[in-house]
């Protein structure tokens, strides 16, 4: 079924093939799209070809030779060097343009997994190579409805814990007990578990110009105490713990005290309405069936903050894919990073965060949007006020 799927994409791109490649597990693209076993030996180089059409091709090394037994294919084995080049030639014999997980200037970096020496030899077979980001999305980026639908119930879990994190600040702050960002953190992963989901790192919890800092994350050497007079950014993602499940990512601020300086409130609202343009972009043009491209996001909130004059204080993507990692393999919203021209397809979800870092504090607003069939919609709560602690 995949193979057929697989190939219906192949014709609809008008390729002669898909090319996968690996050696030691470098391109774990290729083992989650054809559910390749973790327990399968990789200290040599194979090869799987699925051509438009006719039955996928298979070379794997001679001390491998059951490499690939778990897809289907014509197998070949090969020992030497030369013998390798040889049987790759037949491998690709016919084709003239195929896909491989490449990606011209490093453009996606999530997709440019093949190192530019098997390129070189793969091109030297007479095959033009292409990117295969569109194909990966398909692959890799969909969502199915239980995906979706455990999405929804991260989210419902995971806006609980945000709202009681800053509840905790608020509590600390009106009884004169210590706090840090550290302990909000802390308490962060202990809902977590309490609730069933799972993150792989974070959260992000920064104070002033801590949340400035799009990566920062405190730890328990490095940390600030949050006080009155303090701007607070949570950042925080996780999934449920079960298989498949999908990640739900958002990120709100508060201020500690009041009254909320006139400079605090204008970021904040300059950044929100930079989120709801793009996502208003984004549900204007499903809805309207017209395409949509990942750069297109991107413009939609940086020309808005460039407008209001703090371009220069966004210095990330506006958005990125999401799936069962936090940061997937499906189109990102970015004209900045590097310009991502990959269309946004039907069952799948992204991040829209936009953000202005200023020396003294940063904002940031992120909401996840999710594009079905005809329609797209942001699937959490989203912060249209500044919190006040």
């Amino acid at each position: 079924m995949l193979i057929e799927r697989i190939q219906e994409a192949l014709l609809q791109a008008k390729l002669d093939g898909w090319l996968f490649f690996d050696h030691h597990r470098r391109d774990p693209l290729a083992y989650r799209i054809l559910s390749l076993p973790p327990s399968m030996e990789v200290t040599r180089r194979w090869y799987y070809f699925i051509p438009a059409s006719g039955d996928p091709r298979k070379l794997v090394h001679s001390i491998e030779s059951g490499s690939l037994d778990t897809v289907p294919g014509i197998k070949q084995s090969y020992s030497r060097w030369s013998d390798q080049q040889a049987k790759l030639r037949a491998l690709l014999a016919g084709a003239t343009r195929i896909a491989m997980q490449y990606s011209p200037d490093c453009a996606i970096p999530y997709v440019s997994m093949v190192d530019a020496g098997t390129l070189e030899l793969v091109r030297a077979c007479g095959v033009e190579v292409v990117s295969s980001a569109d194909l990966v999305q398909e692959f890799e980026a969909r969502w199915t409805q239980a995906q979706y639908e455990s999405h929804i119930e991260a989210g419902k879990r995971v806006d609980k814990v945000r709202a009681e994190a800053f509840d905790l600040v608020r509590q600390r702050l009106e009884t004169g007990v210590s706090i840090t960002e550290f302990d909000v953190q802390q308490f962060i992963l202990r809902r977590f578990d309490q609730l069933s989901l799972a993150t792989d790192h974070g959260p992000i919890v920064g104070v002033n110009a801590n949340a400035s800092n799009p990566h920062y994350e405190p730890s328990r050497d490095r940390h600030s105490h949050i006080q009155g007079g303090d701007l607070v950014l949570i950042d925080l993602w996780a999934k449920l713990k079960q298989a498949d499940a999908v990640y739900y990512d958002v990120t709100w601020t508060a201020f500690c005290g009041r009254p909320v300086p006139e400079r605090v409130l204008t970021v904040f609202e300059v950044v929100k309405d930079a989120r709801r343009r793009a996502c208003n972009y984004v549900i204007g043009k499903v809805q309207a069936e017209r395409p949509l491209r990942g750069f297109e996001v991107d413009d939609a909130a940086r020309s808005y903050i460039e407008e209001c004059g703090f371009g220069e204080y966004f210095f990330h993507r506006t958005g990125h894919s999401i799936g069962t990692e936090v940061h997937g393999t499906g189109a990102n919203m970015d004209n900045f990073e590097s310009h991502d021209e990959r269309r946004i397809i039907a069952n799948t979800c992204f991040s829209v965060e936009p953000g202005i870092y200023l020396p003294e504090f940063g904002i940031r607003s992120e909401v996840n949007v999710y594009v079905g069939d005809g329609f797209a919609q942001v699937t959490g709560e989203q912060q249209d006020e500044l919190v006040r602690i």
